[in-house]
């Protein structure tokens, strides 16, 4: 007989209780003067990294960064088309790592009092080592699946062996 091909593919899934946070906030002032539009921003982010500091001293952050400052000015228009005053606007974006879902929680739930303070994202992940353990452990799954299909395969036309 011939040498028979089968071709499979084996597919595992598993889910896996996030354990840190990559979290990203963006503070952000305006008005009609640019020396305190970018004083109010340095304050209120510095206020912010205060926060940050205080949970990566206590292990509930693992890393915190200070990402872009940007300071600019545009006219706006007004419904009637006249171009009204100059406006300043000042923002300062800061990441953070959290370790713990709860300090996290409470964390935006004091910095999201603010007007000034937006959250941009909030990404859920494993820590590397983690991710790498459960790649392994779902991979060998995806193929131990393909082997009992290509087994199934096998047998259905009356060969011995995979």
């Amino acid at each position: 007989m011939s040498e028979v091909v089968i071709t499979v593919r084996g597919e595992s899934e598993t889910r896996v209780r996030a354990e840190e946070a990559a979290v990203r906030v963006t503070v952000s002032t305006d008005g009609p003067a640019r020396g305190p539009v970018v004083e109010r921003a340095q304050e209120r982010a510095a206020s912010v990294q205060d926060g940050l500091v205080a949970h990566l001293r206590s292990g509930e952050v693992s890393e915190w960064s200070s990402a872009r400052v940007s300071v600019w000015s545009d006219r706006p228009w007004n419904n009637d088309g006249a171009q009204l005053p100059l406006v300043h606007h000042a923002s300062v974006e800061l990441s953070a790592t959290f370790t713990d879902a709860g300090a996290l929680s409470w964390w935006l739930g004091d910095v999201t009092e603010s007007d000034d303070v937006q959250v941009t994202a909030v990404d859920w992940r494993l820590a590397p080592e983690t991710r790498v353990r459960v790649e392994r452990k779902v991979a060998a799954a995806a193929v131990q699946v393909a082997v009992e299909r290509a087994a199934a395969y096998a047998e259905a036309l009356g060969l011995a062996s995979v």
